[in-house]
């Protein structure tokens, strides 16, 4: 619309110059023009509220997914700024969004899984590479992420412990239920998810051992902050950020969610997947809404 008052403004004054360079009774020369003029700035008219109306501006989808995704203002000014200095982080953004989606799925109390959820590739853990707290399975894409990882790990000198993986609805609910009675609503909540609103029920998340805060103090712990992404993991709730992903601390607790998401979290997101899928989930809901899509 910008570019359509910026011609109208010219035209108007090539009118009113051809007017006074052929004097007032020059109507013969004039009018054409105008009329012409007319034309044309009606169809630039047009053209503008027709592509207002239907694709909105690539500005306005960013800033409804930042506002929607709830984004600290830190990780909103970050995100803009890559946006407008570089189509990087739209292509990025549309690789993350291409995969699978089961990848960056949103597990959480507002977006739980049904019950009824079971993946359909889970394979049983079995000690080798790493070691096996108690045999439990997983997905078989991070299943294999997770041989790479350990044996990466392994020519470092670490050994990488399998405390937990894979959970069921139904398990989950055992294990909400036991903390709600030894701890109370309100701390079970901050240890653990409610059924169905828990990452291991993705078949995508590995507890390393040992499962409490000592682990970020291991050679496995500090292994895993510098090496996890390199391979497809994200630590799902890192200190610091307790208010928005709802749980306190767990520097044990890794996701698997694929080599481009891992990238696209730690570069925009500072290693923060909490915020990473938010916004993929709330740009996605945008996608869902609109009539054209991911135009």
């Amino acid at each position: 619309m910008g570019m359509a008052w910026s011609i109208i403004a010219y035209c108007k004054l090539f009118f009113l110059y051809s007017y006074h360079e052929t004097g007032r009774n020059s109507t013969e020369f004039c009018m054409p023009r105008l009329s012409f003029i007319v034309t044309i700035l009606a169809v630039i008219l047009i053209h503008c509220i027709v592509a207002a109306k239907g694709r909105p501006a690539k500005e306005d989808r960013l800033n409804t997914a930042i506002y929607n995704a709830e984004l600290p203002e830190k990780f909103a000014k970050k995100i803009d700024a890559a946006a407008a200095r570089s189509p990087a982080f739209m292509a990025d953004l549309r690789t993350c969004l291409r995969g699978k989606k089961y990848l960056r799925e949103l597990v959480d109390r507002q977006h739980p899984l049904p019950s009824d959820y079971v993946p359909n590739d889970l394979v049983m853990l079995e000690e080798g590479i790493y070691q096996l707290i108690r045999p439990e399975p997983l997905r078989q894409v991070a299943l294999e992420s997770l041989n790479k990882m350990s044996a990466a790990a392994r020519k470092d000198g670490v050994t990488l412990a399998v405390s937990s993986a894979y959970r069921s609805y139904e398990y989950q609910t055992k294990v909400y239920n036991r903390n709600v009675r030894e701890l109370g609503q309100k701390l079970a909540d901050m240890e653990s998810a409610q059924p169905g609103a828990s990452q291991h029920q993705t078949g995508l998340v590995v507890d390393f051992y040992p499962v409490n805060e000592s682990f970020a103090n291991t050679k496995a712990g500090q292994w895993l902050v510098a090496n996890a992404s390199r391979f497809g993991w994200s630590l799902s709730f890192p200190k610091g950020h307790e208010d928005a992903t709802g749980y306190k601390w767990e520097s044990w607790h890794y996701r698997y969610v694929g080599l481009d998401i891992a990238r696209f979290i730690d570069n925009y997101f500072d290693g923060v997947q909490h915020y990473a899928l938010r916004f993929l989930h709330e740009w996605e809901q945008w996608e869902a809404s609109s009539p054209h899509g991911n135009q």
